[in-house]
C-alpha cells in the first residue's frame, strides 16, 4: 500500500513538473490576474510542393548511376515543356546503396541509386498537368503533393492576436464578476505552432502511370486545404 502511494506522488510529481515546463512560472502578485487563452488563424496555403523519388537498381553501380540519370533528365524534360528551369527544383539527397541477398549467406546483388526532387508552385494552375506528366513518363517511384505556408509570420501574427484577445476577454471577465476592472498588462508569454499536416500515403507511379489523357486530375476543382497556425498566450493584467 506504501509502494503504490509512493507510485502516484511520484507520478503527481511528473506532471506538475511537466506543466511547469510548459508554461513559464510567475509569481503571483497582488491586485492582478494570470489568464491563459490559445488562439488560430486558417491561412490558404501559397505554395504546392510536389516531391518525387527517382531510384534504379542494376547489378553495377555504374549501371544504376546510369539508368537514375536518364529517369532524371525526363524528369527536365516535363519541367521544361510545363515552362519550369529545372534549376527551381532542388535535390533533397543522392544516395548509392548496395543491395543484399541474405540466404544462403549474405551477399551483394545489386546496387540501388535514389534520389529525391522538390519542386515548390505558386501557380497552382499547372498542378494537375504537370503530375499527370509525371506520372506518365513513368520515371519516379512515388510522387507527393502537399500544400504549405511559406509566408508564415503573418498567419502567426493573427494567431497571437486570436489568443491575446481570447485572454483579456477572460481577464476581463474575472475582474467585473469580482467587482473590478481591468488594469493594464504586465507580463505576457507568446508560443506559437504550425498544426502538422498529415502526410497522404505515396503513390507508387505503376497504379497511376498510363490513365487516359482526358481523365481530369486527381486534384482538378478541389480547394486545397487551408493551413491552420495555433498560439498560446499567457497575460498577467493589473486590477484597479
Amino acid at each position: 500500500m506504501r509502494s503504490a502511494c509512493l507510485l502516484v506522488a511520484i507520478f503527481l510529481v511528473g506532471i506538475v513538473a511537466a506543466a511547469a515546463q510548459e508554461h513559464p512560472a510567475v509569481a503571483a502578485q497582488a491586485n492582478t490576474v494570470y489568464v491563459g487563452a490559445d488562439g488560430k488563424f486558417e491561412a490558404v496555403p501559397d505554395t504546392a510542393e510536389i516531391q518525387m523519388n527517382v531510384s534504379a537498381q542494376e547489378e553495377s553501380p555504374q549501371a544504376a548511376y546510369q539508368r537514375a540519370a536518364k529517369e532524371v533528365e525526363q524528369v527536365r524534360q516535363v519541367l521544361r515543356a510545363n515552362g519550369f528551369d529545372p534549376k527551381v527544383a532542388t535535390v533533397g539527397f543522392f544516395s548509392v546503396q548496395p543491395q543484399y541477398d541474405w540466404k544462403p549467406k549474405q551477399h551483394v546483388i545489386g546496387y540501388r541509386v535514389a534520389t529525391d526532387i522538390v519542386l515548390k508552385l505558386k501557380d497552382f494552375s499547372k498542378i494537375g498537368a504537370l503530375t499527370q506528366q509525371l506520372a506518365d513518363a513513368n520515371v519516379s517511384e512515388s510522387q507527393t503533393l502537399s500544400y504549405i505556408l511559406e509566408n508564415m509570420d503573418e498567419a502567426k501574427n493573427h494567431a497571437v492576436e486570436d489568443a491575446y484577445r481570447r485572454a483579456r476577454n477572460s481577464a476581463d471577465t474575472i475582474a467585473r464578476a469580482s467587482g473590478r476592472t481591468l488594469g493594464d498588462l504586465s507580463y505576457a508569454s507568446v508560443d506559437t505552432f504550425e498544426n502538422p499536416r498529415v502526410a497522404m500515403p505515396r503513390m507508387a507511379h505503376a497504379m497511376v502511370a498510363g490513365a487516359a489523357a482526358a481523365t481530369p486530375a486527381p486534384t482538378e476543382e478541389f480547394t486545397p486545404q487551408n493551413v491552420t497556425v495555433t498560439a498560446h498566450v499567457n497575460a498577467l493584467f493589473n486590477l484597479r
